[in-house]
């Protein structure tokens, strides 16, 4: 892992799949992970939102941990959701984690009880110091209820395990001058600001949309390193439609990857309807017809 981006670049939030009734797929996890691995991941993160963390117990993040971990081999980085509203519960998850094999933690933001902003800095230094992974903290106020605010940020950027940010809090500036102003590595967790995040010194992202289309969203990264800006942007928006209706059609993201891979969702989820899935298979088809007929070029 390198400081500048200690996990790589582009990772997947990937989903969890369960069969039929309802039970933890590992099989088909370590199949998943494979996949998106050999089409482009450098990484995986596991039990997030799009994990569907909240409906998945502890033995089950750990079980996850160890399939993905055997499927992908040592080279992929693999993160897992450790957060939770409880440091101490949080804190042993990240036991949990190391023991299974992670490479790193992701730990949101204590949600719900809205913690003032030096017990938001106690709760991750806590977590930090439990195991001795890298840490990723995911700033996220529209879920949390609160934002970690920049000064919070430049406090928990002096110790040593807390080495990157998954960024969701919409504010560019503030995350641009983070950037240049700490060794944090931003990572983009909302599609539309990949490209804008990367451009003024992110890391990569931590993406949804990867799930289904982990190709096409290495390729706009691997144009912008590579000094062709108007290629990324071009590629950026191609993959647009496909990820506004996946982010911002109204389902959370799990339901849409789902209804593009196939596979049950826990409730309280519901899977999409008939509907909303052609739609998205749709998109989906057209962007494959896209890239088929450049590559023929």
């Amino acid at each position: 892992m390198t400081s500048a981006r200690p996990f790589g670049r582009a990772l997947c939030a990937m989903i969890t799949p369960f069969t039929a009734t309802g039970e933890l797929d590992l099989d088909e996890a370590g199949k998943l992970a494979a996949r998106l691995v050999g089409e482009g991941c450098d990484g995986l993160v596991l039990s997030g939102t799009t994990g569907e963390s909240p409906t998945t117990t502890d033995a089950e993040k750990a079980a996850l941990v160890r399939a993905v971990r055997e499927a992908v081999g040592p080279g992929p980085s693999v993160l897992t959701g450790v957060g939770t509203a409880d440091t101490r519960h949080t804190a042993q998850l990240a036991r949990q984690a190391e023991a299974a094999g992670a490479d790193g933690l992701l730990v949101v933001t204590p949600y719900y009880s809205r913690p003032p902003q030096s017990a938001v800095e106690a709760h991750f230094l806590k977590v930090a110091d439990a195991t001795g992974l890298p840490v990723m903290v995911y700033d996220i106020p529209g879920r949390t209820g609160t934002r970690i605010e920049p000064a919070t940020m430049r406090r928990l950027a002096e110790h040593p395990r807390i080495v990157a940010v998954k960024d969701c809090a919409y504010d560019l500036l503030s995350s641009a001058r983070l950037i240049a102003e700490t060794p944090l590595a931003y990572y983009s967790g909302c599609e539309e600001m990949n490209l804008p995040l990367y451009a003024v010194g992110g890391a990569g992202y931590v993406s949804t949309v990867a799930n289904v289309a982990p190709r096409q969203l290495r390729g706009i990264l691997d144009a912008f390193d590579a000094g062709d800006t108007a290629e990324a942007a071009r590629l950026n928006a191609r993959l647009m439609p496909l990820a506004e209706r996946m982010m911002a059609g109204g389902l959370p993201g799990t339901v849409t990857v789902k209804a593009l891979l196939g596979g049950p969702v826990r409730e309280p989820l519901q899977p999409a309807d008939r509907e909303t899935a052609d739609g998205l298979r749709g998109l989906y088809e057209a962007l494959v017809r896209t890239d088929q007929a450049e590559s023929v070029v």
